[in-house]
């Protein structure tokens, strides 16, 4: 099994979604020995923030026009979208920032679209782990409910245009020991802790047995 995992965080060391992404690739791979994991992480090398611009506006002029730029990030569309297709399975660790999408997700994002083609099913049937942090609370009844517009994206893009097999692990309150104004949900952030943990064993050993 190829299994493609992808990192968006800017944490290094400290990132939640990386270290349950850690979780699920360790459980995979335990339980697949011979797993070849290919790693891309978006936080630490970003991809070039004019690529999707490039690459797009390469498609209104004749190849023979094209600038080296725009060819450039084609190239780099091309190897993204490789990537996914020759995947057998992905875990994706793609936390919440400022309640959206990370501008580092939606530039790998933009670049696959591009290379695959819009609404082209590219991970049709692959499993796929959606694993995605968030600092703070925004389920039901919190402050900032309905403030997550990262979660719900990803998935119109991985489940319903890319067509994956898609499995979520979330957790909330990651801030919580980190941010004193949030020291009074400890508790509750303990439970999401470990039930994240639980759910990204869970994930890691299905990825598996597929």
């Amino acid at each position: 099994m190829t299994l493609l995992r992808l990192d968006a965080s800017i944490q290094g060391d400290l990132s939640a979604s990386s270290a349950l992404a850690d979780t699920v690739v360790a459980e995979a791979t335990a339980a697949r020995p011979g797993t070849t994991v290919v790693i891309r992480h978006l936080g630490r090398d970003p991809l070039p923030a004019d690529a999707w611009a490039q690459a797009t506006m390469a498609g209104f002029v004749a190849e023979e026009e094209r600038t080296p730029e725009q060819r450039a990030a084609l190239d780099l569309a091309a190897v993204l979208t490789d990537e996914v297709r020759a995947a057998d399975a992905l875990v994706l660790a793609l936390p919440l920032y400022n309640y959206g999408v990370s501008q580092h997700a939606k530039a790998w994002i933009d670049l696959v679209t591009t290379g695959a083609g819009t609404g082209v099913p590219v991970l049709e049937g692959k499993p796929t782990v959606l694993v995605t942090t968030r600092g703070g609370s925004y389920g039901e009844g919190s402050p900032r409910a309905g403030w997550d517009h990262n979660t719900d994206y990803l998935r119109r893009i991985l489940e319903d245009l890319w067509r994956a097999d898609l499995t979520v692990v979330e957790r909330e309150f990651t801030l919580v020991g980190v941010n004193p104004a949030l020291d009074q949900f400890a508790d509750a952030a303990a439970v999401m802790a470990k039930q994240a943990e639980e759910d990204a064993v869970a994930a890691g050993r299905a990825l598996a047995a597929r």
